[in-house]
């Protein structure tokens, strides 16, 4: 596979070094090849999903995959010629009459290394949006979803020659050997760890990347909120894909006084959402047994050192389906794992904070997370967080919808990644922004060459007056 992967490689760069201009009618054309795709494919590709993680209703895909997909592309689609088109720019007075402008060109080979979580979205998203810039895109998803890897691989090659758009397979060894590929971009979605291992192979190579990792993501309660209405949003963020989701809300910050009615709300909420969590098609399970005994040994941990756990239900023995029964965990502390670690899964800490400064002092202390979500109607409270703290997003009164609009960015800060994705901030991520100048036959540049003297002394004077 090593031959086979450098050959894959080869024949997109070369291909992308003869066609360098890439025409709007073919990037038009490759995308709207991926849009017959998902209609072609995408209950085959939901079907794998679902036998992938053992449950995963074709419904949440739909929702949480595929319409996302359908909206990138729609949206690239509408936008792609002004996105693409010459950036005419001011020209200053003291370089007149000279003329600027920025093309935006393809990158040319676009390596995408997608997760597990959301196998569709997070591979076929990052592949539209390069193909959309231009360039030649080689694609390795999650070996941890096997079936829907190997059909991706299919449904590809299906529609696309191996030198515009391929999808490779195989392990982890396989993924460390792509990530050292010298890429004209690497675009990695995934953890934190795995995250820094990316980047130092694509460092070798001066390849530039985008890293959307994880990161725990806060949620504020201020005392204004309404205490039902932010725990069934913050329920649905956390249980959808069964919290396996990278800006799925990781821990509560609340008033102390608001603990109790907070837990009661977010036990009604998550029943309302799953009258069952054993054997129900829209609850989806969790992706392997070691998931599951992670989460099992954070929640042991915690416990061990002093926290509550509350399950909003009893949990069904030995029923076998990695369908884990949510579970909030009271008087969390910073030297506890689930603290330290992205959760990924229905386990959410809750912490009392007495102040909104002090919650805006507890996620500083941290690194910055890759989303951040405040509830409440007071705006002073709700500026002064939005201004104390540093994270990839926000939503406000809500959880995860940010990720759904299309005009803003999605991306990390720090340890929860760099660069961004989704709209023409992603398009943007996969075009090189070229500078061009062209030079007046009338221009004064001469005027500054030496030798030195009194005339140069004289222009730069002028120019002072000027800058």
């Amino acid at each position: 596979m090593n031959a086979d992967l450098q050959a894959l490689f080869d024949a997109q760069r070369a291909a992308s070094r003869v066609h360098t201009d890439v025409p709007l009618v073919m990037r038009r054309d490759r995308l709207q090849r991926v849009q017959r795709l998902l209609e072609r494919d995408g209950a085959a590709l939901a079907a794998a999903v679902n036998a992938d993680f053992g449950n995963r209703s074709a419904q949440l895909t739909e929702v949480a995959d595929l319409m996302v997909l359908r909206a990138t592309i729609a949206d690239a689609l509408r936008h792609l010629a002004r996105w693409s088109r010459l950036q005419r720019v001011r020209t200053p007075l003291y370089l007149l009459p000279a003329r600027g402008w920025v093309q935006r060109q393809p990158l040319g080979v676009v390596g995408v290394i997608s997760p597990w979580n959301y196998p569709l979205q997070l591979s076929l998203g990052p592949a539209a949006t390069a193909l959309a810039a231009g360039n030649r895109v080689m694609l390795k998803p999650s070996e941890l979803t096997p079936r829907t890897s190997a059909l991706l691989a299919e449904c590809v090659a299906r529609d696309f020659a191996a030198d515009e758009f391929c999808v490779v397979n195989g392990d982890a060894e396989l993924a460390a050997r792509f990530s050292q590929l010298p890429f004209d971009h690497l675009f990695f979605t995934g953890s934190t760890s795995v995250g820094r291992k990316v980047a130092a192979a694509a460092a070798a190579n001066l390849t530039p990347t985008t890293l959307e990792l994880g990161g725990k993501s806060p949620c504020i309660l201020d005392a204004s909120c309404r205490v039902e209405d932010a725990a069934a949003k913050i329920a649905h963020g956390k249980l959808l894909n069964a919290g396996q989701t990278c800006i799925a809300p990781d821990y509560v910050l609340l008033p102390r006084a608001m603990e109790g009615a907070f837990v009661e709300a977010f036990t009604r909420a998550a029943n309302r959402l799953f009258p069952r969590f054993d054997r129900n098609p829209d609850y989806a399970a969790l992706l392997d047994d070691r998931h599951a005994a992670r989460l099992d040994a954070l929640v042991a941990d915690a416990q061990a050192q002093g926290a509550r756990v509350h399950a909003v239900a009893v949990p069904s023995a030995g029923s076998g389906t990695r369908q884990m029964v949510p579970r909030l965990v009271l008087g969390a502390t910073s030297n506890m794992a689930l603290m330290q670690q992205e959760i990924f899964g229905p386990v959410l800490p809750v912490i009392a904070c007495e102040s909104s400064a002090d919650a805006i002092a507890f996620i500083n202390a941290r690194p910055r997370p890759l989303a951040l979500y405040w509830f409440g109607d007071d705006t002073a409270q709700r500026d002064a967080v939005l201004q104390g703290t540093v994270s990839g997003g926000v939503t406000v009164n809500d959880t995860l919808m940010h990720v759904a609009h299309e005009g803003l960015p999605f991306g990390g800060v720090g340890e929860s990644g760099w660069g961004a994705s989704h709209g023409e901030a992603g398009f943007l991520r996969f075009t090189h922004q070229k500078a061009v100048l062209v030079q007046s036959k009338w221009g004064g540049g001469k005027l500054l060459y030496p030798p030195y003297g009194a005339r140069f002394d004289r222009m730069m004077k002028l120019l002072r007056r000027w800058v």
